[in-house]
């Protein structure tokens, strides 16, 4: 600004000094002395006016509390932080999946394959439904995913079809579930339904808790950092889910129906493409548990198993 200011000001002085060089008959060689003479003086009051002006700024900043200035510094550079923070949150726990070691999926380091048809137990090609009749009616749909409502168990399949078992009157509809490794406490398991928002789901005519078989609990999951599992949390069972898959062997899984707490040993891990419902058939020559989620956590990619038996 102080040399915007001054330019009109040297331009008439040049002018000035050339018009007095040829009035008076002048040589160059005192001309240029004049303008050298001029120079200096022009750089001595910018040194005087840049260096009055540092000593103004310096006397502003001291006025100001250190502990203003300290804020100034450290809110942008928080926010800075905090970005960081948010966006390592959230690709982490997807990377972790790519670069998992061999103990987080104990025999199953790959993504299974499904099993032949054949080998399928007992199932009926029905999609899952409230009504049994309009399941059977209801056509294979091919959906945008990025607009699936995962808190819809009817939408975990895939486009594909689902398995239906022969199903009786359920003595229990509605069962706990404890998993002290992970915080879960007093999980309300619904025996059938798709509305995941507001209770587990254990699939319709799979087993019991403590019958031959395995019950297949279905549960929620989102980004971790968001894993709430309270009972305080009213919103508890959208995130619910959201730690299974960090469950190590020999870790515990408690049911407690109809007045009867049972024991599941955690045995292995794996994880099956959404279309894979093999996950559903029923081997009735042991007691197991299966506990289904959507992996890598907060994403609708794949689908976690965890598998535990009955400790008798």
């Amino acid at each position: 600004m102080a040399q915007a200011k001054r330019l009109p000001l040297a331009q008439l002085k040049l002018i000035d000094v050339y018009r007095k060089a040829l009035n008076h008959g002048l040589s160059l060689d005192e001309v240029d002395d004049k303008l050298k003479r001029y120079a200096r003086r022009l750089l001595a009051t910018e040194k005087f006016e840049r260096k009055e002006e540092a000593v103004r700024e310096s006397k502003v900043k001291k006025r100001i509390p250190r502990l203003v200035r300290f804020l100034a510094l450290l809110v942008p550079l928080s926010f800075i932080l905090v970005g960081f923070y948010l966006l390592a949150s959230a690709i982490t726990p997807i990377l972790g999946y790519y670069v998992t070691d061999s103990s987080s999926l104990f025999s199953h380091p790959k993504l299974v394959a499904p099993i032949p048809k054949e080998e399928i137990l007992d199932v009926t090609p029905l999609v899952i439904g409230n009504n049994p009749a309009e399941a059977a009616e209801t056509e294979t749909k091919i959906v945008d995913n990025l607009d699936v409502d995962y808190t819809n168990l009817a939408n975990w399949f895939g486009s594909g079809q689902v398995p239906e078992f022969a199903q009786k009157n359920a003595p229990i509809k509605e069962y706990r579930l404890d998993i002290p490794a992970i915080k879960i406490k007093n999980a309300r398991v619904k025996v059938g339904g798709t509305d995941l928002n507001h209770s587990l789901i254990a699939y319709p005519g799979t087993a019991l808790p403590g019958q031959h078989g395995a019950p297949v609990i279905f549960g929620h999951s989102i980004l971790r950092r968001f894993y709430n599992p309270s009972e305080r949390n009213p919103r508890r069972y959208i995130s619910i889910f959201s730690k299974i898959m960090t469950l190590k062997r020999g870790q515990k899984i408690y049911i407690t129906a109809d007045g009867v707490k049972y024991t599941y040993i955690v045995q292995d891990k794996k994880e099956v493409k959404p279309e894979d419902v093999y996950i559903l058939t029923q081997k009735y020559d042991n007691k197991r548990l299966k506990l289904v989620t959507c992996v890598p956590e907060g994403t609708f990619l794949r689908r976690g198993v965890v598998e535990a038996t009955l400790a008798e």
